[in-house]
Order: structure tokens, then C-alpha cells, then sequence
């Protein structure tokens, strides 16, 4: 099962640890306990959306690039989860209007 918190705080641990950075240091920065940082990193606990913004703002990283990567890897964890299978009435087509280089798929049923 896919975990939402684990998923941000292993983002969330990545980021900090390719800066370099301690725990010590951006919990500091974040005003967040060191102990309370280490639990969201670890996905134990959940970040409020406030908790977020304030670790991303120490990390000195956009939320949205956090909830990119985030969403990157529920994505393809997600896409480990699909079924070989579809439905008899399952298609799949190109959609023309899509911009130049890219190809937008949708289902017809």
C-alpha cells in the first residue's frame, strides 16, 4: 500500500540529505522539534500542510517541487500495481489536439 507521508518524507529526506544538511539544522530553521522532523521523514508522522510549507522554505525547495516528486513516485509505484489485463471495451487512442512532441491518451469505451 502506498503511504502519502512515507512517500513525503523520504522527498523530504532525499532533498535535505543531497543539501548536505543535518536534521539538526533544518529542524532549526523549519521551527519544528528535531525529534518531530525525524518522525515525518521516516513516515511516521503526517505533515500539516503549515509543517510543509515551513521544512520546504528551510530546505530553501518550492512545495510544488516537493509535491512533484512526490507525485513522480506514487506514479510509478502506482503503474507497479496495474493489472496486465483490461477490459474487452477498453481502447486506447491519441488525442490530435495535443501539443507538438506529445501524445495524450485517453480511454474509450
Amino acid at each position: 500500500m502506498i503511504l502519502l507521508r512515507q512517500e513525503i518524507g523520504d522527498v523530504l529526506r532525499d532533498l535535505r540529505q543531497r543539501q548536505g544538511r543535518t536534521l539538526r539544522e533544518v529542524s532549526s530553521k523549519a521551527s519544528v522539534s528535531l525529534g518531530y522532523l525525524s518522525e515525518i521523514e521516516r513516515g511516521q508522522k503526517e505533515a500539516s500542510s503549515e509543517l510543509l510549507s515551513s521544512i520546504c522554505e528551510a530546505l530553501d525547495v518550492p512545495m510544488s517541487t516537493v509535491l512533484h516528486q512526490v507525485g513522480d513516485r506514487i506514479a510509478v509505484s502506482e503503474a507497479l500495481e496495474v493489472p496486465d489485463t483490461l477490459p474487452a471495451d477498453f481502447t486506447i487512442g491519441a488525442v490530435s489536439d495535443a501539443p507538438s512532441g506529445y501524445r495524450t491518451l485517453t480511454s474509450v469505451v
